[in-house]
């Protein structure tokens, strides 16, 4: 299971790396769009919808989505020059899909009474809709920023290595639970060793920064971004709890599906967008 594990991780980050350097902003955002919808079908598994038709008609409930934020956005207007991308529009998105991510948390801090607020069906089936294109408008405003591929490639090293850090220093040192009744694998020991990571990467970031990005500034923008893919992975966790199921699917081998994979970028993605934004000195 680990190899697996290890070898699908490797495809994962070289296609992600190959693709994320070769294409465009536009492009880049255009093919993401896919595995969007693809997570969309994982959720809608979640819901609890089993005939496909009624999978179809939420998965084309979430393109339509996709496809209204993307004229909002204008993000086809940057292919014929008749215009630029809407970043005031994208942080704003951004902003309200902090908020909920904020509301969330009080959510996964009353698990399981809060299930009576989430977890019905048309509830559940709006936040997949809200929480995945909201995502996938994150990604679009991180990459139509100045040098985007290298700032999305940092926002997700930062929830790769809250990740890792949790895994490693979990298993290691694992005693005292986070949410035993969301995650019960997840630690307080491998939350902090998550930020343990975050924090050596701030260190070995700094010298290199240009004199207007200060420590602080990475601080406060690395921070807040791994806390974020903590819950995001605790708020899946949730969900598949309530639900009865262990992965979101099984497309992965050896990491179940594509929510398994980016939920933690969920949540954080679109935190990263709007504190780079407002913390940018530039």
């Amino acid at each position: 299971m680990f190899k697996q594990r290890v070898i699908t991780a490797v495809i994962l980050v070289l296609g992600f790396l190959g693709l994320l350097l070769s294409l465009s902003a536009l492009h880049f955002s255009l093919v993401v769009a896919p595995i969007v919808l693809l997570a969309g079908w994982e959720w809608s598994n979640l819901m609890g919808l089993k005939a496909n038709r009624h999978k179809l008609v939420y998965l084309a409930l979430l393109a339509l989505t996709l496809v209204l934020a993307a004229l909002a956005l204008n993000l086809f207007g940057t292919l014929n020059s008749s215009g630029s991308f809407n970043i005031s529009l994208a942080q704003n998105l951004c902003l309200a899909a902090s908020v909920l991510w904020a509301v969330i948390f009080l959510w996964v801090q009353g698990y399981p009474s809060s299930a009576i607020l989430w977890s019905p069906r048309p509830i559940l089936g709006l936040l997949g809709l809200l929480l995945l294109s909201l995502t996938w408008v994150a990604i679009a405003l991180i990459v139509h920023l100045p040098h985007g591929a290298w700032l999305l490639l940092f926002a997700v090293v930062v929830v790769a290595l809250a990740d890792i850090g949790g895994y490693v220093a979990g298993n290691l040192f694992g005693k005292h639970k986070l949410a035993v009744l969301v995650s019960p694998g997840k630690t307080w020991e491998g939350f902090f060793g998550g930020i343990l990571l975050q924090c050596i990467l701030i260190a070995a970031l700094s010298p290199f920064m240009p004199e207007k990005i200060t420590t602080t500034m990475l601080v406060a923008l690395v921070i807040p971004v791994s806390l974020y893919s903590v819950l995001g992975d605790l708020f899946e966790s949730m969900v598949k709890r309530h639900s009865g199921v262990k992965d979101s699917g099984n497309i992965l081998p050896g990491h179940g599906g594509v929510l398994d994979r980016i939920d933690g970028l969920i949540a954080a993605l679109p935190l990263f967008g709007l504190l780079f934004l407002l913390l940018s000195p530039f």
